[in-house]
């Protein structure tokens, strides 16, 4: 006699709840995946912050950042989604891409929130190349452009 099949209860890319036999209240798990999903949809969050705002709309997203406070307390680095008036968790994984909206730019997660910044801009050396410095600023502005790059490194 063969063993019986034992699935998970979670996704394993992003923790979306899954139904098992005989459970009650499918809705409720059923709806909170389609809202999970749908926060993630974009890969953008309003912002990165610490704290929950005071006021927030259904579906909204955030980044949490280091320390984090109330309802966020030991969530740093997850993503907070407000569904059905609670604020839902989601572990980012390696190579997750988000764009977040208040800083204007693209993020990674390689083990912790990683940003691109600008390089500086070459100055000075024995020979100056007017067109190489030109392309070069074009790729860094286009780069910042998109979400890519942040501000220029001090």
């Amino acid at each position: 006699m063969s063993e019986p099949i034992v699935f998970p209860v979670t996704t394993p890319a992003m923790g979306l709840p899954l139904l098992v036999a005989g459970q009650a209240q499918k809705e409720f798990f059923v709806n909170q995946a389609l809202g999970l999903l749908d926060a993630l949809n974009a890969r953008a969050v309003s912002a990165s912050r610490p704290t929950p705002p005071s006021a927030s709309t259904e579906g909204e997203s955030y980044r949490v950042t280091a320390t984090a406070t109330g309802a966020w307390t030991g969530r740093e680095d997850r993503i907070a989604v407000l569904i059905g008036g609670d604020w839902h968790f989601i572990d980012p994984v390696e190579g997750m891409f988000l764009f977040d909206r208040d800083a204007d730019r693209m993020m990674m997660f390689r083990s912790q929130w990683q940003v691109a910044t600008a390089p500086a801009m070459p100055s000075g050396g024995a020979v100056v190349d007017a067109e190489a410095r030109a392309a070069l600023a074009g790729l860094i502005h286009a780069l910042a452009l998109i979400g890519i790059l942040g501000p220029a490194a001090p």
